[in-house]
C-alpha cells in the first residue's frame, strides 16, 4: 500500500487490525530508538507528535532543555510483518522537533535533508546503493558469542550454508516492507552474510538502512541466533563492510556518465571523487565510528586502506564499477555498518558537492593493486592511509570547516566527544592480548 497522507494510514490501520504504533528515529551514534503507543494515540501522533525525553538520548539536549517532538513521517509508515498475534504493530520513521515546532537541527534526518537541498540547488540529487554485510553468531545460554552459525565461505550454498533460509526470511519480510531485493549470498568469512537492496535516494535509503538492521537482528532472534554489524568481530576472518554505492542524477540523467568522455565518466564524476578524497580522513571518523572499525581498515582482509581511485580496482578505496549509461555509479569501500547512516551520506555528499563546486582534480587513477606496491613505492606515487584508529580520524575531524557547517556544531562537537570517549575508554582497559603476551615473560 502506498501512504501518501493521514487518511492513508488510518485506512492501513483498520484494514490491517494494527493495535500499536511504533515511532522510531535514530541518535547521533546511529542507534534506533522507539516509543510504543496504542493505536488510539495516532491521530495525535500524526497531528501534534508525541513529546519525549531528548537529554535522555546520547548527543541531543541538555537537562534543562529537554523537552521535545516526535513528528511522524507519513511516508515511512510499514506494518511489521512478526507481530500479528494479537493485533498488527506498525511502525513510523520520526523526524524530530523542539516544543515551538522548530527543526530539531541535530537530528541525523534534518542534516541529510539539509545537505540534500544544497545538491538541488546545484540541479542534483544523490542516489545511494548500500551493501551491508552482517555475521550471524551462535548463542549459549542466551548470551551471544563469536562462534558462527556456519562455516561456509563466498557465494557458499547448502548443505555448508546453514543459513540460507534465514537470509530467505529475511528478505521476504523485508519485501513486506516495501524493499527491493538485488541479491542475498553467504560472504567470504564463517558466518558472514550480505543482502542487497535497490539503490534509492539518500534519505530513503539511509531510513532502509536502520529497517534492514533491525529486521536482520529481530529475524535472527526469532531463530535462536545473534546478528551483528559489528566491523570485525573474529581476528582471523574478514570484517563486514557497508560499501557505498553513489551516483548523482540531473532530472532524468545521470550526471556521471558521458558516453564522449574517459572511461564514459563525465568531469562531474571526477570532480565529485576528488572531493570525497579530499575530505575521508574526516569523513572515516563518521562513517567507521568505533574504535573496532578501525580492525576491519587493515591490509589482507580487502577493506580499503589507501586512498585512491580507480576503475573496477577492487583495491582501491573508491572504485568506478563497470556498468554505464543510467547506472554509472562509484563505489566508496570504507564505509561500515555500525556508521549512522544519515550522517554518513551527509558527509559524503557535502564532500562531493565541495568537490564540484570548487573543480577539484583527484588526480591520477590507480590501475593496479595498491596492497602490492612497498611503503617506499606508495610514497613516491603519493598515495596516502586512511587514519588507523578513531582518535586519529577525530583529529582530521575537529580540523575540517566543511564538515563541521555540515552536521552543524551540535552534532560536529558530540562526534568528536563520543569518539574521544570511545578511545580513551579503550586505550586506558587492560586486554586479554597484554595478559597472555606479558604476564609469563616480564
Amino acid at each position: 500500500m502506498i501512504i501518501c497522507n493521514k487518511e492513508d494510514v488510518i485506512k492501513a490501520i483498520e484494514t490491517n487490525n494494527v493495535k500499536f504504533i511504533r515511532l522510531q528515529f535514530t541518535d547521533i551514534q546511529g542507534v534506533v530508538k522507539d516509543v510504543e503507543i496504542p493505536v488510539t494515540q495516532i491521530e495525535k501522533a500524526l497531528t501534534t507528535g508525541i513529546s519525549f525525553d531528548g537529554s535522555s538520548i546520547e548527543g541531543f539536549v541538555r537537562i534543562d532543555e529537554s523537552d521535545m517532538v516526535l513528528k511522524p513521517d507519513i511516508k515511512t509508515f510499514a506494518i511489521l510483518p512478526w507481530s500479528k498475534d494479537k493485533g498488527g504493530v506498525a511502525r513510523i520513521i520520526c523526524d524530530i522537533e523542539m516544543p515551538d515546532g522548530s527543526q530539531f537541527k541535530a537530528d541525523p534526518r534534518y542534516v541529510l535533508k539539509k545537505v540534500m537541498k544544497e545538491a538541488e540547488k546545484m540541479g542534483f540529487s544523490l542516489n545511494v546503493g548500500p551493501e551491508l554485510e552482517f555475521f550471524l553468531f551462535e548463542k549459549v545460554d542466551g548470551k551471544a558469542t563469536t562462534i558462527p552459525h556456519d562455516y561456509g565461505t563466498y557465494f557458499e550454498f547448502a548443505p555448508t550454508d546453514l543459513a540460507e533460509d534465514i537470509r530467505r526470511e529475511i528478505v521476504l519480510t523485508l519485501t513486506d516492507l516495501n524493499f527491493d531485493i538485488e541479491a542475498s549470498h553467504h560472504e567470504v568469512a564463517f558466518g558472514q552474510h550480505e543482502i542487497d537492496f535497490k539503490y534509492g535516494d539518500a534519505l530513503t535509503t539511509a531510513d532502509n538502512v536502520m529497517t534492514f538492521k533491525y529486521v536482520t537482528r529481530t529475524i535472527a532472534k526469532l531463530h535462536g541466533l545473534h546478528a551483528t554489524f559489528m566491523p570485525k568481530p573474529i581476528a582471523s576472518e574478514n570484517g563486514s563492510g557497508m560499501h557505498v554505492n553513489l551516483s548523482l542524477s540531473k532530472g532524468e540523467e545521470n550526471a556521471f556518465y558521458d558516453p564522449d568522455g574517459e572511461m564514459e565518466i563525465s568531469d562531474t564524476t571526477k570532480q565529485f571523487i576528488a572531493g570525497v578524497l579530499k575530505h575521508i580522513k574526516a569523513i572515516s571518523c563518521i562513517s567507521n565510528p568505533l574504535v573496532n572499525s578501525y580492525k576491519r581498515l587493515i591490509p589482507g582482509y580487502e577493506a580499503p586502506v589507501y586512498i585512491t581511485w580507480s576503475g573496477a580496482n577492487r583495491s582501491s578505496l573508491i572504485r568506478i564499477p563497470s556498468a554505464r549509461g543510467k547506472s554509472t555509479r562509484v563505489e566508496l569501500r570504507s564505509p561500515d555498518p555500525s556508521c549512522n547512516p544519515y550522517l554518513t551520506f551527509a558527509a559524503i555528499l557535502a564532500a562531493g558537492l565541495d568537490g564540484i563546486k570548487n573543480k577539484i582534480d583527484p588526480g591520477k587513477m590507480m590501475d593496479y593493486n595498491v596492497f602490492d606496491l612497498t611503503k617506499q613505492e606508495r610514497v613516491e606515487r603519493g598515495i596516502e592511509t586512511l587514519p588507523s584508529t578513531i582518535n586519529e580520524s577525530a583529529d582530521y575531524l575537529e580540523k575540517n570547516e566543511l564538515l563541521k557547517e555540515t552536521l552543524g556544531a551540535h552534532v560536529h562537537d558530540n562526534i568528536l566527544r563520543i569518539a574521544r570517549a570511545e578511545w580513551d575508554a579503550y586505550r586506558t582497559q587492560v586486554h586479554d592480548w597484554e595478559i597472555q603476551r606479558y604476564l609469563n615473560t616480564i
